[in-house]
């Protein structure tokens, strides 16, 4: 009998988890494990009360903060970060936020070799991921490299109670899009294929519940629990057009990262529809709709995150060149890239058109 299974391969990524309420009390000792000593503590400039309380909560484990990650991994920031750990004397660095702390985390780790231990806030899913990314010159390249893994991650539900509703839905729209993705992956595998799935039911179960009552501390849970299935899944394979358009948007047009992803996934599942049926089956079972694409937009609008990319800040003028950006040097993709058929995909976008 011919076996049915596709032949695949599956790495698993070396990474210690702590999941669960309070699970932050834990970080010293999880410093000491990793066989550290001083840690520089990294926050954006609007989570700097958080890397301050870290800090003290370390005590002389801290070397210092730094709290000016941003959006996209400038690299000037990331030499900055970098050179400040080492005037400190700095041998781990723990960053506390969303992707741009995580980020940043990951920049210092690519010419260092520092350990990252990574406490997310956000839905991100980028503290499961050994992808890198750096702007510079106004163009955002990304990588794999497994220095830039954290090689541990403490998941706090309660440190998600402050997220902003807003800035709650958008993340985890982001965090759908990596699974979502991971099911037509090139080198997507059957475990994988799992895990997004349940990643995004979890996912798309707990938003509707976030939007009702943002103090909901089992929904922040099954939304962390879903965000971290669906980080892995974006760190075990391959990325395709979803992906590529939102890393043109965001590196060359400076939209915000969360909510690009919002927008563009129903479009860029739309695009790829004819070609992936059976990721789309799986989508279907997980958002429990037969239109996926639909399905998505009226998950993120329906709790009021953004559905057009105008809101974003981006200019019509510039979707012509965003095309071309996004055509020039393409990830692999079910479906074949066309210059004609992107530009219209973004100007959907553009326009927050529902997918048909």
């Amino acid at each position: 009998m011919t076996p049915t299974m596709k032949e695949f391969v599956y790495v698993a990524q070396p990474m210690r988890v702590l999941f669960g309420a309070g699970a932050l009390n834990k970080l010293a000792s999880e410093i000491e494990l990793l066989g550290a000593r001083k840690a520089l503590v990294l926050s954006t400039p609007e989570q700097a009360a958080d890397a301050e309380r870290v800090a003290a909560q370390l005590g002389a484990r801290a070397a210092g903060v730094y709290a000016k990650a941003v959006m996209h991994v400038p690299i000037e920031t990331a030499r900055e970060a970098r050179a400040l750990a080492q005037r400190l004397g700095a041998d781990c660095a723990v960053a506390i936020g969303g992707g741009s702390t995580t980020g940043l985390g990951k920049a210092i780790a690519l010419d260092s070799g520092l350990p990252i231990l990574a406490i997310p806030t956000t839905y991100a899913g980028s503290e499961m991921t050994p992808i890198y990314g750096l702007t510079q010159g106004g163009e955002k390249r990304t990588g794999r490299d497994v220095r830039v893994l954290p090689r541990t991650v403490i998941y706090d539900p309660e440190l998600t109670l402050s997220l902003p509703v807003g800035l709650s839905i958008t993340s985890g729209m982001n965090a759908i899009a990596h699974a979502a993705e991971g099911l037509y992956a090139k080198d997507g595998n059957p475990i994988m294929d799992v895990m997004a799935e349940e990643g995004i039911r979890a996912m798309a179960a707990a938003l509707p519940r976030l939007k009702a009552d943002p103090g909901d501390l089992d929904a922040r849970a099954n939304a962390l629990y879903g965000a971290w299935l669906c980080g892995v899944v974006l760190g075990s394979v391959g990325m395709a057009l979803h992906h590529k358009l939102c890393h043109t948007l965001g590196g060359s047009f400076n939209l915000p990262h969360a909510e690009v992803h919002t927008v563009v996934l129903p479009h860029a599942i739309a695009y790829n529809a004819p070609a992936i049926p059976a990721a789309l089956a799986r989508l279907s079972r997980a958002l429990g709709a037969d239109r996926p694409a639909a399905a998505l937009y009226d998950l993120a609008r329906s709790n009021g995150a953004p559905y057009e990319l105008r809101t974003l800040g981006m200019a019509e003028r510039d979707l012509d060149r965003a095309a071309e950006l996004a055509v020039a040097n393409p990830y692999w993709n079910p479906r074949a890239i066309e210059r004609n058929a992107i530009r219209a995909l973004l100007q959907d976008a553009w326009e927050g058109k529902r997918p048909s």
